[in-house]
């Protein structure tokens, strides 16, 4: 099964290459990926009203998987780097953010793709997905007035940002 073989379930964060995986059998990891995700929300959070509306202990461990499976797992199109190091396609790429336990989204994609232009719309897709998981998102403008999403657990469980 590709990847679940050599090593484990890996959610694109929009750093890697292109999918080898045939799409049919990419969306059926993701599928299989994110149940086991709701699994562990209903186990861990019994005791919530509604045990799936929340991260996990596990996903607070692991903001970036769990960040980019809910990506992933909601269609939005991850961004994909060739082995040279060059962007080869547009879309989301997560990785850690400014304060510990937090996640960092940004819409990118390689110079003449117009990306820049389609960022604002795509990133309130990902916050959206994002927000109906639970998870506390914020919008920022950083260098280039490029928009990017901070994320983080709620109520403040990577510490905070100290901005407002």
């Amino acid at each position: 099964m590709g990847a679940e073989e050599s090593g484990g379930f890996e959610p694109a964060t929009g750093d890697g290459p292109p999918s080898a995986e045939p799409a049919a059998v990419r969306a059926a990891s993701v599928r299989t990926a994110f149940e086991g995700l709701l699994q562990i929300r209903r186990l861990t959070g019994a005791a919530r009203p509604d045990p799936v509306a929340a991260p996990a202990p596990w996903e607070r461990n692991r903001p970036v998987r769990a960040v980019a499976l809910a990506l992933e797992h909601a269609g939005v199109v991850p961004s994909a780097v060739a082995p040279s190091g060059h962007r080869v396609s547009a879309g989301y790429r997560v990785g850690e953010g400014e304060s510990a336990g937090s996640v960092r989204v940004e819409w990118t994609g390689p110079p003449g793709s117009g990306a820049v232009h389609g960022e604002e719309e795509a990133l309130a897709d990902c916050a959206a997905a994002l927000r109906e998981l639970g998870w506390t998102v914020l919008l920022y403008r950083g260098a280039r007035r490029r928009r990017y999403l901070e994320v983080e657990p709620p109520g403040g469980w990577s510490g905070g940002h100290g901005r407002a």
